[in-house]
């Protein structure tokens, strides 16, 4: 048998494939323990009670030819059963719930633990938009929550 000569790219090999190995373990436990921002403050309106929470602080990304930026909402007083619809936007004024029907994008889903949200944005978030929560109820009744961002 022919013995291997130990060049200097075998021991870089070896190397990297030990620093490869350490990189699972190190991005498992970045999944397992995120860090979110602080949520916005609780607001309540028509007996429901809500409370938006960024899950970053990057300025909204595009996703289906639009821009949006994901939230986590909860429903902390109120029924969630009792909405019919709900939507997310961050603009100067709330989006008309007619237009926010004809897009997949903004509208809440999830349980009643928490409620998912790609919130419609423009490409920047300037210091005059606000955070709109445009809420539909099964008696027909609409309301908007505001929180300023």
């Amino acid at each position: 048998m022919a013995r291997k000569i130990a060049t200097p790219w075998r021991k870089v090999k070896f190397l990297l494939s030990a620093l490869i190995l350490t990189l699972p373990p190190w991005f498992y436990y970045q999944s397992q323990n995120p860090v979110f921002p602080d949520a916005l403050d609780n607001k309540s309106a028509f007996g429901f009670e809500f409370t938006p929470m960024p899950y970053d602080e990057k300025p909204p990304y595009q996703h289906d030819g639009k821009y949006v930026k994901d939230f986590l909402v909860m429903v902390n007083e109120g029924e969630v059963s009792d909405i019919r619809q709900a939507y997310l936007n961050i603009g100067p004024v709330p989006l008309p719930l007619d237009s926010l029907q004809e897009e997949e994008l903004g509208i809440l889903h999830g349980t009643r633990h928490g409620q998912h949200v790609h919130a419609l944005a423009d490409a920047r978030i300037n210091a005059r938009d606000k955070l709109w929560l445009t809420v539909q109820t099964w008696d027909g009744k609409t309301f908007h929550v505001d929180w300023t961002l």
